[in-house]
């Protein structure tokens, strides 16, 4: 139900508390006791049946004998009696529950089982709910204190939000000591419905709120999540510490949250595709915190170092180099200025050493220096103990900085007792401070990090030489033959059928089931061969004696043929063996490559590029992602590679073709978005020869599928079934489909040729032209979330854009927002409308509601387009314009999907 009612949770006038009490320690009167004390300041009602009075206010013996709806119930009761609470705090319109009881699914079958009630209480209703076994929520501005924790948090812009109730108690009380505000503080638990994606969702939108920090030790709704991060992350930075990256904190995470476990190198490549940062540790989620509290962001990885010692310059320098990084050069002429007020013998470079005897006043006429130098990204300051300084009179000097940086200035005093004044002082003035040089280093290179995902997720994608094309049809035929099997595995002939029919290439392959027919597909193809024995059951053929190269004569495949059989029945006695593939030997090749493919429980089909041959396994050289992929993607991936730097050309071998291995990527991509059946691939190895990559061998396994395609994405790829063509009189033939990120140059041209009135018309303002980010925020859409459609000319083997038409959900994803462009030598024919019309469509068969638009005064053929549709109009004087809206009657079936979806 995405963000549907938590604006009366978070900001509610009424509260009630079922099992509210005044007997000591119990859950109930600390909740009670938490309301009171924080200072809220609306209705709270005491719900128990068996007191008329609880801490001075009226208790009412039933939620449904309350005065009036609450926008928040707190449920303190034994868990078993929960459902039915729910289900009354449903039928009187509460606006939602937090549950603080415990026994769900982290105490066995028992607890899941009520948890499957409570879900079945909500069905169909618009309550929502927090937990159950959580710590609660906490709302800052609202003083609104509706958990178990004793102390609110003081007042910040970091929202928090954890899975764990103890984490969050830890992280609160930390909080308070380190000076780290706070906007929200949750506490999720159970998740039975409001899951990390609807916070996401709702922090997005709410400007209290700049940046994320979230504790998971799992995930629910893995598609909702996906979408809710990559749209916030462009403009909050959000931090996840998430636990269970070890094979033994997997097993510890399921246990606890009663969840499967997934492996981790899936989530790392899906927080990097939704832009989060992820940190490994509970202390480095604190300092993350606190940096995203008291920083500014930078903008870009340069750091200076200033110390009053080499050697602690040297450690943060160290530290730089594990993430590749170096200390930024210096230019002269702020060597200069430095060079002006401090020792001759000082270090001339960065890192900055101020010597030992550096008085405050020294330290701030060089900070200042280095805040004001333009290569200067970031400032890391440092002191080391030495007789002639006072640690807490630099600190003080340093609490002159000017009150608004620019750029993100923090330090780490070395020490103990002796600092600790210094740090104190350091919080009170809200400057991060750490106690070692590697703990500053790395809370800088996490947000630097981020600014890195970002720039990612904004880059703009080249685009393909031409339009890629498929044989879905063959394919199928394919994926069915295997589904009609047991196992679901595919011989190599098949496996290499399939993903030549996704235009993959592959190294022709025949089966033969006798000596015979070996040797006329040996003839056929051509000397030399070789030959592979052809089993389902034998996963690595050469480990079992199963291959043979470089035949040159027909004798030989009689020999290869008997060796093989022998071998493989020798070593693996069990194995079905059909008999042996012939193929064209391929020369020893330049490189070898692994691609796969991985159908991952929660995420879906997961990708997989490395190093390949007999030493894939032990090198391990890979990295993940997620389709859909383009060509930007597909290159990030293999980025992450060691062996990319060696397709580059090294030494005597010349380079691979990357851009026909970034196709491969792509059309592998494709495959597995059509094919939701497609459990596995593995291409190993992929050979490259003369430059160019061909898959040797391939093995592939079908098994049938809950979800059909593309819903077991949990990235929504591109809706292919809004492609259509229109035939407008004046026009001509056109192609209406959904946008692109790779049409960014079509965007810009229909841009540039718009007129000044045009511009206006569209974005109320006179732009000059559209910078990067916008055309990335444009062309890189959510097609879960937006709606975009393009008319395209095509002329000549070279497209125009005529118009674009788009449908963008609010805050309140029930209410959408829409716009129309069109290039200005085409209009009155006809474009708009068909753009606009098509959108709507969509938009209806979605969970919108209601569409609306601003439209100027004399825009009078928008105007008229609208009166046409349908659109309702409402005069704003003051804007000179009309709001034009539209109103979508909800069917139930939009209602059902609404619930499920977010």
């Amino acid at each position: 139900m995405g963000i549907y009612n938590l604006d009366r949770i978070f900001q509610p006038k009424t509260v009630a508390v079922v099992g509210a009490s005044e007997k000591p320690d119990s859950i109930g009167t600390a909740v009670m006791e938490n309301l009171i004390n924080g200072g809220f300041k609306g209705e709270i009602y005491p719900v128990h049946p068996h007191y008329s009075q609880i801490s001075n206010r009226k208790a009412y013996r039933s939620v449904k004998k309350l005065p009036a709806p609450p926008d928040l119930i707190i449920i303190a009761t034994p868990i078993r009696a929960v459902p039915e609470i729910i289900k009354a705090c449903a039928e009187i319109d509460a606006g939602g529950a937090v549950i603080v009881s415990v026994g769900g699914k982290e105490v066995g079958s028992a607890g899941a089982a009520i948890e499957n009630k409570i879900r079945q209480a909500l069905a169909d209703k618009k309550l929502r709910v927090f937990g159950p076994n959580c710590l609660g929520i906490v709302r800052s501005k609202a003083r609104l204190n509706a958990s178990l924790a004793r102390q609110m948090p003081l007042p910040g812009k970091i929202a928090f939000i954890s899975q764990s109730g103890p984490i969050s108690s830890s992280i609160l009380d930390y909080s308070v000591k380190a000076r780290i505000g706070f906007s929200y503080f949750v506490s999720l638990g159970a998740m039975v419905d409001v899951d990390f994606g609807d916070m996401i969702d709702y922090m997005g939108g709410d400007p209290d709120v700049s940046s994320i920090v979230i504790y998971a030790e799992n995930l629910v709704r893995h598609r909702n999540f996906m979408s809710a991060a990559r749209a916030v992350s462009r403009i909050k930075p959000i931090i996840v510490l998430k636990a269970g990256r070890t094979e033994a904190g997997i097993a510890a995470a399921a246990t606890h949250t009663g969840a499967l476990a997934t492996e981790d190198a899936i989530y790392d490549a899906a927080f990097k595709r939704a832009g989060i940062v992820r940190v490994k540790t509970f202390e480095e989620l604190f300092d993350c915190a606190e940096f995203l509290d008291k920083q500014p962001r930078p903008a870009g990885a340069g750091l200076s170092i200033l110390s009053n010692a080499g050697g602690p310059g040297v450690m943060a320098v160290d530290a730089l180099a594990g993430y590749s990084m170096e200390p930024v050069k210096l230019q002269p002429e702020t060597i200069r200025q430095l060079d002006d007020i401090l020792p001759a013998d000082w270090s001339h470079a960065n890192p900055v050493d101020i010597l030992g005897t550096a008085t405050p006043e020294i330290y701030k006429k060089a900070i200042n220096i280095l805040f004001k130098a333009s290569e200067v990204n970031g400032l890391l300051v440092m002191w080391a103990p030495h007789p002639a300084s006072d640690p807490s009179e630099v600190a003080r000097a340093m609490t002159k900085l000017p009150a608004h940086r620019h750029l993100p200035v923090f330090t780490c005093w070395l020490g103990g007792d002796l600092v600790e004044e210094a740090r104190d002082i350091f919080t009170q003035a809200g400057i991060s401070t750490f106690n070692t040089p590697e703990r500053a280093v790395r809370a800088f290179m996490d947000l630097c990090q981020y600014a890195r995902h970002i720039e990612m997720l904004k880059e703009i994608p080249a685009t393909l030489p031409a339009r890629l094309r498929f044989d879905r049809h063959q394919a199928k035929a394919v994926v069915e033959s295997g589904l009609k099997r047991k196992n679901g595995i595919l011989t190599e002939v098949e496996s290499k059928a399939l993903l030549a029919a996704y235009g993959v290439p592959v190294n022709p392959t025949v089966g033969a089931t006798d000596e015979p027919s070996a040797i006329a597909a040996a003839r056929n193809i051509g000397f030399p061969v070789a030959v592979k024995i052809d089993s389902a059951d034998v996963s690595h053929k050469s480990n079992a004696g199963g291959v043979v190269l470089n035949i040159q004569t027909e004798a030989e495949v009689t020999e290869a043929f008997r060796r093989i059989i022998k071998n493989v029945d020798g070593c693996q006695a069990s194995a079905a063996i059909r008999g042996v593939t012939v193929q064209p030997m391929l020369h020893r090749p330049a490189y070898e490559l692994i691609l796969g493919v991985k159908r991952d429980r929660y995420f879906g089909p997961v990708l997989m590029f490395g190093m390949g041959g007999i030493y894939a396994e032990v090198l391990k050289d890979r990295a993940l992602g997620l389709p859909p992929l383009n060509r930007l993607l597909a290159r990030r991936i293999m980025e992450g590679t060691r062996v990319f730097e060696i397709l580059k050309g090294y030494r005597n071998d010349a380079p691979a073709n990357i851009e026909a291995i970034e196709e491969i990527l792509i059309r592998l991509s494709q495959l597995v978005t059509d094919f939701s059946e497609i459990k596995d691939i593995d291409i190993n190895p992929l050979i490259v020869d003369n430059g160019m990559p061909v898959a040797a061998d391939a093995r592939i396994v079908i098994q049938p599928s809950a979800v059909t395609a593309p819903l077991h994405l949990i990235i929504s790829p591109y809706p292919n079934q809004y492609e259509s063509q229109v035939d407008l009189p004046d026009v001509g033939n056109l192609v209406i489909r959904p946008i692109r990120p790779e049409d960014a140059k079509l965007l810009q041209e229909l841009f540039d040729s718009l007129s000044a009135r045009s511009v206006y018309y569209r974005f109320f303002s006179p732009m000059k032209k559209l910078s990067s980010e916008m055309l990335a925020r444009f062309t890189q859409i959510d097609y879960d979330r937006e709606i975009a459609l393009v008319a395209i000319r095509e002329m000549a083997g070279r497209e125009e854009m005529l118009g674009v038409g788009r449908v963008m959900p609010e805050y309140d994803p029930r209410h959408a927002e829409f716009s129309i462009v069109v290039a200005d030598a085409w209009h009155k024919k006809g474009i708009g409308a068909e753009l606009l019309r098509r959108c709507l469509d969509i938009a209806r068969d979605q969970t919108i509601e209601r569409v609306w638009g601003l439209v100027l005064g004399d825009n009078t053929h928008m105007l008229a387009l609208g009166r046409k549709l349908g659109f309702s109009m409402k005069m704003i004087p003051q804007a000179n314009a009309y709001e034009l809206s539209l109103q979508f009657t909800a069917s139930a079936e939009n209602a059902s999907v609404l619930k499920q979806s977010g």
